[in-house]
């Protein structure tokens, strides 16, 4: 796992580009798979854990 902030950012990122935008009362939210949001929330998670985790194994 990378320590680097700019590829951590750019991979949560990605998990989280496809998801939409629920600014506005959640709106975004009409016809998306909500287990799919919550699955690319929790992957997001994971990658953020790992990187933590690595820091302080450093």
């Amino acid at each position: 796992m990378t320590t680097d902030p700019e590829q951590i950012r750019v991979h949560v990122d990605s998990l989280l580009a496809a998801l939409p935008d629920t600014s506005v009362d959640g709106a975004g939210l009409n016809g998306m798979d909500i287990d799919e949001v919550a699955r690319r929330l929790e992957e997001a998670h994971d990658v953020l854990v790992e990187a933590l985790e690595s820091v302080e194994k450093g």
